[in-house]
């Protein structure tokens, strides 16, 4: 990979990036709160799982979007934007993708990264969700699809690893030892992901769903989800 390439790939998956991404736990603040992360083992635990869910669904949309957006398909773009969309099952979910998905694509405009026949895509979509912008971003920029892809995982990873670092709490140590032993599960995820057929995309997590609806009522909150 090119160093230019690989830098710009830093970039996107930057957790400086000002998406906001930081304000989000996605249910793990839940799971804190009701014991069931507690410890380093429990968070990896949780974690793992996190990814597993991810690799059958969000990185596969991400994936057929990279495609999409290479090929220029806006028919593609809309179809798998909106079924990412309608697949949010609770408000904070769904209010997650649109925040930081139209935040990234804002910022890939101010950059005037994206050349005219990529800014027009999504010229007309009244919601962004993140995965899309990810896609937008990474084709703006010119990084290859499988390191995109991995870049994507990787920076999932990483915000729920911190996440558990403030609020778990875990060491730094201990958060960058939890990091570094789920390279191995990332790279698994990417290449699932990438094999996996539409029909096969799922998810199924209902547990999640509802540590998800309960966030919305808890007493005590930091992250927004």
């Amino acid at each position: 990979m090119q160093s230019t390439l690989l830098l710009r790939l830093l970039q996107l998956a930057s957790p400086s990036l000002p998406i906001g991404a930081y304000t989000y736990s996605q249910g793990l603040e839940s799971a804190i709160e009701k014991g069931t992360v507690h410890d380093e083992q429990s968070a990896r635990a949780w974690i793992s799982e996190s990814l597993h869910i991810i690799a059958d669904f969000e990185a596969p949309i991400v994936w057929r979007l990279l495609l999409s957006f290479a090929d220029r398909d806006i028919e593609a773009v809309n179809y798998w934007s909106d079924y990412f969309v309608a697949a949010r099952d609770t408000a904070e979910f769904r209010a997650e993708t649109i925040q930081m998905g139209y935040s990234l694509a804002k910022l890939v405009i101010d950059l005037k990264v994206a050349d005219e026949s990529l800014g027009a895509i999504l010229q007309h979509r009244s919601e962004i969700p993140l995965p899309t912008a990810f896609a937008y971003a990474a084709e703006a920029l010119a990084i290859p699809h499988e390191a995109a892809l991995l870049g994507m995982l990787f920076s999932l990873v990483e915000n729920q690893v911190l996440a558990c670092v403030k609020s778990v709490p875990l060491g730094q140590v201990s958060g960058q030892k939890l990091l570094l032993s789920l390279h191995p599960a990332i790279e698994k995820a990417a290449l699932h992901a990438q094999q996996l057929a539409d029909d096969d995309l799922s998810n199924w997590a209902p547990g999640l769903s509802l540590l998800s609806m309960q966030h919305e009522i808890q007493y005590s909150r930091v992250y927004r989800s």
